[in-house]
């Protein structure tokens, strides 16, 4: 019997790669397959896009691009994070295209392997705010991020034009701005690529786009009941005494915790058990959560954390977590967790 079990519906990979596709036009779909795809596997999710139509793989290290080149021979993998310099000849053997962003990464890359060029826009992470007079041979893409993607059109449509005007004079390289949530909301960012990872994966922070656009969850994470114990007014759950009973009650304890990539500051979201609501109550510890049951369940009944209405996008906003921190963080040891594709 496992702790947990994720599953992972590869046609809802699919799905979702032609959905976008059909909106995009003439641009190529570039699946983002960085950090495992948020945590759904890498191998798996660039299978399925590829399979649906995508031209490219975005991920971020020459690691990452390297683990999926042995997979995908013939296939443009574009790595979009900083090159160390002991890795050059690396992302060269392996006909990785790799990011310049400013003077020295461009001198270091140009000799060994084609460069895409990174236009700051107002991130001040990666990225030239002067683009180079003299562009290598060797580049072959030109791109920016936008800073805002989620919650300012007017920022967004601001820095499209800034992005559009400084690469003017390029000419011969593919253009590509959009991550999922411009390529879903603003077209006008298309050009010639778009770099798509949440919008694969079913995931946004807007249901009306995510519905609009009829994206499906990839991802569904369940568990089982393994106690359940009453408690007494003035008794309490978890460490540090998080939780106290202001009246009788009954609580249950489903053995998935931070160490299972639940993070702690999930602490009173709420989760299936069955089909009834169940809040998380007191503090999650390493391997268990408790929660509190509005009826009495029996031990070893099914525990949804994702899946069924139980929406990813709903916690990390309760827990105030960032883009897709916590599907990231899902671990991939057998030892704590199954992995079964649909």
């Amino acid at each position: 019997m496992y702790r947990s079990e994720i599953s992972i519906d590869l046609e809802a990979v699919r799905n979702n790669a032609q959905q976008v596709i059909s909106a995009i036009g003439s641009s190529e779909l570039w699946a983002v397959v960085k950090a495992n795809a948020y945590g759904h596997g890498a191998a798996l999710v660039a299978q399925a896009a590829l399979e649906a139509g995508a031209k490219a793989l975005c991920v971020a290290t020459v690691g990452e691009g390297l683990e999926l080149r042995h997979r995908h021979p013939d296939v443009r993998i574009i790595v979009m994070g900083p090159v160390h310099p002991r890795e050059v000849v690396d992302a060269g053997q392996g006909q990785l295209e790799c990011m310049a962003y400013d003077e020295a990464s461009l001198k270091r890359l140009t000799r060994e392997v084609p460069v895409h060029i990174k236009v700051n826009l107002g991130l001040n992470r990666w990225g030239f705010s002067e683009l180079p007079k003299d562009l290598p041979l060797s580049t072959v893409g030109a791109f920016g991020h936008f800073s805002h993607p989620y919650s300012d059109r007017q920022m967004m449509l601001k820095q499209l034009d800034e992005f559009t005007s400084r690469i003017n004079g390029i000419s011969g390289v593919t253009r590509h701005v959009a991550n999922s949530s411009a390529t879903l909301e603003l077209p006008n960012s298309h050009l010639d690529a778009v770099r798509c990872g949440s919008s694969l994966l079913g995931l946004s922070f807007s249901a009306t786009v995510r519905m609009r656009a009829n994206l499906r969850p990839v991802l569904r994470w369940t568990s089982y009941l393994a106690q359940t114990r009453r408690l007494a007014p003035g008794e309490a759950v978890g460490y540090d005494a998080a939780f106290v009973a202001q009246e009788p009650m009954l609580m249950g304890v489903v053995p998935v915790g931070y160490g299972d990539g639940f993070s702690s500051r999930l602490a009173g979201t709420r989760i299936l058990v069955g089909d009834e609501p169940a809040q998380v109550i007191g503090a999650i510890a390493s391997d268990a959560l408790a929660i509190a049951l509005r009826r009495p369940a029996p031990v070893g009944s099914p525990v949804t954390l994702v899946g069924d209405g139980i929406r990813l996008e709903d916690h990390l906003k309760f827990a105030r977590m960032t883009n897709w921190e916590l599907c990231t963080a899902l671990p991939t040891a057998r030892s704590r967790i199954r992995r079964r594709v649909v």
